[in-house]
Formats: C-alpha cells, structure tokens, sequence
C-alpha cells in the first residue's frame, strides 16, 4: 500500500520521539519515501543524525539551510507529501496545530499540506485528559486530521493510564487504509450500540454499569473505515466517534436505546449490539431526591425491555445481527443458547474469568461463536484490534 508513497514525519518534543526511528524504518520497509522534519524540542529526545541515517534524506529543524539566505521551502514539502504524519504529537504542538500558531518549520508545513494528516498524541494521562488537550484534539478532528488515539498503559511519569503513543504497526496500519484500501462495506448501513444505560431512581440517583463504552466505539470506528454509514446508539459515555461515517445518537435509559434501535434497524444491514444495557429498572422514579432517613429502602425492580431479542423478531434474512455475551461461569454455553434464542449471526464472548477482559479495560479478549457454534478464540488484544477482528468476521459471514 505505501510503495512509492511519499511520507513526511513530524516529530515534536515528547519522550516518545525515541520511537520514531523504527516508524521511519517501517515506513522504509513498506516502500515509502520518507523525510523527517523536527521541531527544536525534539532534537532534545533524538538526534536528527539517527532519522537522517534511517530516511536517507536530510532531516529538517529550521527554515534557514545555511548563512547564504537558503531556506527550506514548506510550502514545496506540504505540496510534496502524499500523507503527513505528527508522532509523537507533544500537547504543546497539538494546541498550536488547533489554534494556527505557526512558529517553527513544522507547524508552517502542517498549515501548507494538502494531503490527509495524522496526528498521535504522546503525553502524561493529565496532559491528555485536560479540556484544554481535549478540545485542541476534536478541533484538529473538526478540521479533518485524523486523530491516532494513545493507547493505555505506564508512562514515562511512572503513572499508569491513557496517554502512551500508538503502537507503531498501529501508526502505520492507519496510513495504509487511506492508500488502496478497498472498503468492504462500502454502501451497507451499520447500527451499533455501546455503552451502559442509567435506570432512574429519582432525579439524582440511578441503578448503572461500569461499562465505558470503548468496545463500541471501537467497532463503530472500523465499520466506517471499511465504508459503513454508522449510527452509534451510546448510553452514558465521554467517548467521541471521530470518523466522518459515524452518527451518534445519545441515550440515557433502557427505554430510550430499545426506542432508537427499532426505529432504526428495519433500514439496517448490519448491526452489533455491544451495549451492557440494564436488565432491571426502577418500578416508578420518585418525583423529588429520597431523603436518608432510618428506615431501610426498598427499591421494586421491573424488566426492562430486551432489545437485542426484539430486534431478532424483526430480524429480515438480509440483516446481520451481532450480540454480546459476558459471562462468568458455563460461558460457552451461555452464549451459544443466546445465539439461538435472540437470533444472532454471531456473539462475541467475553469472560471476567480472563484478565484484561471486560469493563474498565483499554484491553479484550474475546472468543467469537457463529450460528453453527464455530468458536475463535484470540488472544488479549487492545480494543481497536478486537474490533478489528469482530468486524473481519462480520465480513466473511455474512458475505459482505
């Protein structure tokens, strides 16, 4: 896919800039032509020597090429670069890319390119989770750039959380799918759900789960990177979708994502059903906040409505429908009665008996059972490979 490309690295001020030599060396490999450009800062983590040596091209820091009034034009390196890759992206180059600052040879390469831009944000997990890196980051994501979200994991702070760059086969995964990458589902209509839903008590309190939502987004994403028009039904979550195929609906309650799922699937050709949606809610939501008192509370639990075997009532032999299954105990065959009994294609199997599965993980692992009970067992992957993997399967069963 990147024979022949021609590829401009930036790289900024973050600890992870140690990393970009072997992402220039994989984009080598891969065929591509590639030149590196440094801001000041990041001569600091890695010698330009080092990328130079691995690119075989000059690497650039500054606009003056000599004391003769030579400079590197950026205008000509926007123009020549078949994709522009930021990574590591600091905080500190992330606000000024948002906000058209243009102080070093970087950024006026970025404000020139004409070609698709990635960016990989590599800081600590409170750089990245402030409003302020936030906002910069979905406005590079309003302003088209494709964001490589940081994954989970230690940081060089010695804290433990979201803020680490992206693998790099992950980065340069990415850059490939824009390159002849044939969308497999190109014209299908997606529906996902994602997400817990919050059951009212009473106008402060709720009955909740701690899903994050990750997972569904996840597959929402790559379902539009293979050319679906997505609808993303989410409960509860901070969680943005970044792709421009991707529309959210958001919900709060049971009742209001079984209300937005049958309005939407009789249209849909595929659909995952990822939400950890409550079985129970509240018989009746008390008007005004309960006050503690020294009685004990009794709280009647009703059903709440089963979307998932709704859908399959309504289910056309067209429609491809995938379930989700977290189990405990007689996993495998708890999620093969509910193949049958909500009229799944596919259930994807998740136990709490396997580490780094389940909620409250950037990580998965994941056992995918089709209506003929075929099991395919991975290994612990990172969510975004999980859905990778959910949705290559979503493609050759159903024959997309």
């Amino acid at each position: 896919m990147l024979s022949g490309k021609r590829i401009l690295i930036g790289v900024t001020g973050s600890i992870a800039a140690y990393k970009s030599a072997l992402l220039v060396r994989l984009l080598v490999k891969a065929g591509a032509e590639v030149k590196v450009v440094m801001t000041a800062s990041a001569t600091e983590f890695i010698t330009p020597l080092t990328l130079a040596t691995l690119s075989k091209n000059p690497v650039l820091t500054t606009f003056a090429k000599n004391d003769t009034g030579e400079w590197h034009n950026h205008v000509e390196l926007g123009l020549w670069a078949d994709a522009l890759i930021i990574a590591p992206a600091s905080a500190n180059t992330i606000a000024k890319m948002a906000n058209g600052n243009c102080d070093n040879l970087l950024l006026a390469v970025y404000l020139s390119a004409r070609c698709k831009v990635y960016f990989a944000p590599a800081m600590d997990l409170d750089m990245f989770q402030h409003p302020s890196t936030q906002s910069n980051i979905q406005k590079l994501i309003g302003f088209g750039n494709q964001l490589i979200s940081p994954e989970y994991g230690e940081l060089a702070s010695g804290l433990i959380g979201t803020g680490r760059m992206a693998e790099l086969e992950e980065i340069v995964a990415q850059v490939e799918s824009s390159f002849g990458h044939i969308q497999k589902l190109k014209g299908k209509k997606a529906l996902v759900t994602a997400g817990p839903t919050y059951e009212a008590i009473d106008p402060v309190r709720f009955i909740g789960n701690n899903s994050s939502g990750k997972m569904g987004f996840a597959i929402a994403e790559e379902l539009a990177n293979q050319g679906a028009d997505v609808n993303l039904i989410s409960g509860p979550t901070h969680l943005a979708a970044t792709h421009s195929n991707i529309k959210v609906i958001r919900v709060t309650s049971a009742e209001e994502m079984y209300k937005a799922s049958v309005s939407l699937f009789p249209s849909t050709d595929i659909t995952v059903l990822s939400a950890a949606v409550a079985d129970f809610k509240p018989a009746t939501k008390a008007d005004q906040k309960i006050k503690k008192n020294n009685a004990n509370l009794s709280i009647e639990l009703v059903k709440t409505t089963d979307i998932a075997a709704q859908l399959g009532k309504l289910k056309k032999p067209n429609q491809f429908t995938v379930g989700f299954a977290l189990e405990t105990e007689n996993e495998q065959a708890n999620a093969e009665q509910k193949i049958t009994s909500k009229n799944f294609d596919l259930i994807v199997l998740n136990s709490l008996n396997d580490n780094g599965a389940g909620f409250g993980h950037d990580t998965n692992q994941v056992t995918l059972i089709d209506r003929t009970n075929k099991a395919q067992k991975f290994s612990l992957k990172s969510k975004k490979e999980v859905a990778r993997d959910i949705v290559n399967a979503i493609i050759e069963n159903s024959h997309a």
